[in-house]
């Protein structure tokens, strides 16, 4: 499949045939089962994680493939109108998958694990992975092709960035059992390494350098690497003063996210997920 997709994207036919629509609804049946995905775990590499670059480019090339169709539920009321290559995907009660009722969606071309619970209203996008047992809040957005492990709890209105192109950037990683809180927001590559804790109102991205006080480091992107954040760390909303020109005479300071501790049993007693609601 690889081959196949690869050469259909680099070598545009004048013409899209019945072959290749069958060659694409594969590949997304491929995505939506789990057995490919945009990046996955590579403990050969510094982040911890590869980009599958020929999956990137599949998706793109359902996007180029695809005509604008009328999708309405009701035309009046409800019109909508989207690539006929990336319906909504279908599901079954045996998946295990709760989707409540109110106005979610979830689009065809993701893999959601089983036990997951999507809150209304909330969005799954195209290429995305979504682990066993997590959770998508109300408001989430889980963008496409970003990566969300098992057990973690996107919480309301969180924001897992979408990196869809260039074909060769590692998507955003949330790895198994983080806690993103409200309102927080991972993008352009982040990667958040197990177990770590995004406080209300975290933005991660490239251009922000995260302050650990308890290891006495700054974790920063580069040009090469996108910015990680370790396992275990519980990060919080922070500020970092100006300390020249008319920031310093204004009293201005910038955000800035900061590591203040590392996750322990206290921690976990306080951000348990609601089983109960399960």
């Amino acid at each position: 499949m690889r081959v196949e997709i690869e050469k259909l994207f680099d070598e545009q036919p004048s013409a899209y045939t019945d072959d290749h629509f069958q060659l694409f609804q594969r590949f997304k049946q491929a995505l939506n089962s789990g057995e490919v995905r945009a990046a996955e775990p590579d403990d050969t590499t510094k982040t911890g994680w590869r980009v599958n670059a020929w999956v990137k480019k599949g998706i793109l090339l359902g996007f180029r493939m695809g005509a604008v169709v009328d999708m309405s539920i009701n035309p009046t009321r409800q019109p909508w109108f989207d690539k006929a290559t990336f319906p909504v995907q279908r599901f079954t009660a045996d998946r295990g998958i709760r989707i409540v009722p109110g106005g979610s969606s979830i689009r065809d071309g993701c893999f959601v694990g089983r036990g997951v619970t999507c809150m209304p209203p909330m969005y799954i996008n195209t290429g995305s992975w979504v682990g066993d047992g997590s959770m998508i809040d109300s408001h989430a957005l889980v963008g496409s092709c970003a990566q969300v492990g098992a057990n973690c709890h996107i919480s309301a209105a969180a924001q897992v960035g979408g990196v869809l192109e260039p074909v060769g950037a590692l998507p955003v990683i949330i790895e198994d059992e983080v806690l993103m809180g409200g309102n927080t927001g991972v993008y352009e590559g982040t990667v958040v390494k197990r177990r770590a804790v995004l406080g209300s109102g975290v933005i991660l991205n490239r251009s922000t350098p995260v302050y650990d006080v308890v290891r006495g480091q700054i974790y920063r992107a580069t040009d090469e690497d996108p910015l990680v954040i370790p396992e275990d760390a519980v990060v919080v909303a922070g500020g970092r003063a100006i300390t020249s020109g008319p920031g310093l005479d204004w009293g201005l300071s910038l955000y800035t996210p900061v590591v203040v501790k590392y996750r322990d049993s206290k921690t976990d007693t306080k951000i348990q997920l609601e089983h109960l609601l399960r």
